[in-house]
């Protein structure tokens, strides 16, 4: 069973409930940068800080991370931590909206599933973002148009919606 904060009132790992979580994602990935997005419109139970993993203060703070970059890490500010699969849920539980999900994601009925489905996106986020990526426009027609909830700019060649 994947293993993410607990809500204090019988959650799944039973630790203590942190404060706030830092939030480690690859801002060079189009994906990621646009689960950074919806994530900071998101009303949260848990607040969350981003940091590009890449930034020398990322690495100087978490110099035995080897996933740093290549998975998404959440710290938690007593220290618990969180890599891949369990970081996503991690991420949900902070929301107000999708904290029920992420219990439902990590229990043993979907947690198998749950992490095979958010291993397969994080392995092919490259193609994900690729797909996602604003600058695929021809001749002023988009192959794609930003949903405007997520709270993105539109690209230069968007049409409203």
């Amino acid at each position: 069973m994947l293993a993410f904060a607990s809500d204090g009132i019988g959650g799944p790992t039973g630790a203590a409930v942190p404060a706030s979580l830092t939030v480690y994602y690859d801002p060079g990935c189009e994906l990621c940068r646009r689960c950074r997005a919806w994530l900071e419109v998101q009303a949260l139970w848990v607040p969350m800080q981003f940091v590009a993993a890449d930034a020398d203060h990322a690495r100087r703070l978490l110099p035995a991370f080897p996933w740093l970059g290549t998975e998404l890490v959440v710290i938690g500010d007593d220290g618990a931590t969180w890599v891949g699969p369990a970081a996503f849920l991690t991420c949900l539980w902070a929301t107000k909206r999708y904290r029920g999900w992420s219990h439902r994601l990590a229990g043993p009925a979907f947690a198998p599933m749950a992490e095979r489905f958010f291993t397969a996106v994080s392995s092919n986020r490259g193609k994900v973002g690729a797909f996602l990526s604003r600058d695929d426009c021809d001749d002023g027609t988009c192959r794609h148009r930003t949903d405007p909830t997520l709270g993105l700019p539109p690209s230069a060649c968007e049409r409203p919606w």
